[in-house]
């Protein structure tokens, strides 16, 4: 087995370390100060803000478990890459984020997954891509802080820990099979079970004959009701038809807080108040499907449960 190591600013160390330790394939973790000008510092040193060094972790993992592009992924999914010297509450160049190799040959990766997520994004990310320069392991009571102190102080929400271990099962359930409505009948009951949603589950897309629907004409396309879990649901969508349609239409993400608001909404039970759905697509771009997740409660479902779930939906 090969491993390697990769090391992750990503604001506050104790929340960036319990993330990582729930990665398969990562082996250790250590919370320390990288790339600052000072030898061997201490916490408080780092505090004042002016020796240079970032909270950081260093990540070693096996690379036959888990790739260093998947890595990387997952570190943009827990920091705002927009935003400079802070993280949630935490502010100071001593929070700001950045990715620190060792291994030149891990440059080219690295440059492709910052490169990812600019296109994502739409923007250059501020976290920065250097050398390490110099790491320190922090003290011993900053290692595995959040597992001494389990209602300690974390920039990372609860609902991030909680698709990470949703994210883990799919990649790890997902790994072999090819089939793609297996797939998708997995994913959705790894979801579902989860996170805890009132309905989870995929429409696909697929050509609807004369036979099937006379109004349509032989060859056009509808969202056909695929695997799924919870109660029944509607077996047919068409294009641009309630939030699933429309989805397809617009080839985005659609969030919605109150079902009842949306224009043309399609009432498949009353108990649904609030939906997201996120189109699925293949390698040529084309969307074959859409995953769609509601709620029995109103406002469930934000930006941090599109991204994670775009995530999710890129392994179907």
């Amino acid at each position: 087995m090969e491993h390697k190591q990769i090391f992750f600013a990503g604001g506050c160390f104790w929340g960036v370390e319990h993330f990582f330790k729930g990665v398969t394939g990562v082996t250790a973790t250590t919370p320390g100060y990288a790339n600052g000008h000072l030898g061997n510092p201490t916490y408080e040193q780092v505090y004042k803000d002016d020796t240079g060094f970032a909270e950081t972790v260093r990540v070693e993992y096996n690379l036959q478990s888990v790739s260093l592009s998947t890595l990387c992924r997952l570190f943009f999914m827990i920091i705002d890459p927009l935003s400079l010297n802070r993280q949630g509450e935490d502010c100071g160049t001593r929070y700001r984020t950045g990715v620190y190799y060792s291994d030149a040959a891990d440059l080219p990766v690295l440059q492709a997954a910052f490169a990812a997520e600019s296109e994502r994004i739409g923007a250059d990310p501020v976290t920065e891509l250097l050398p390490l320069k110099n790491f320190y392991s922090a003290e011993e009571y900053h290692q595995d802080y959040l597992d001494k102190n389990p209602g300690g102080y974390c920039h990372l929400s609860f609902k991030t820990f909680a698709y990470l271990k949703v994210f883990e099962k799919v990649r790890l359930y997902l790994a072999e099979e090819t089939d793609p409505v297996a797939r998708m009948a997995e994913t959705a009951a790894i979801v579902h079970e989860g996170m805890r949603f009132f309905w989870t589950g995929f429409y696909r897309v697929a050509e609807v004959f004369a036979t099937a629907k006379p109004d349509l004409g032989s060859g056009a396309a509808q969202l056909v009701l695929g695997p799924f879990q919870g109660p029944p649901a509607c077996l047919r969508i068409s294009h641009g038809r309630g939030v699933c349609g429309t989805a397809w239409k617009e080839r985005r993400t659609i969030v919605v807080p109150d079902v009842e608001q949306f224009p043309g909404h399609i009432a498949c039970s009353s108990a649904s108040k609030s939906e997201i759905v996120v189109p699925v697509r293949d390698h040529d771009g084309r969307i074959t499907a859409v995953l769609d997740i509601d709620s029995d409660r109103l406002a469930t479902f934000d930006s941090e449960d599109a991204k994670w779930l775009e995530l999710i939906v890129e392994f179907i």
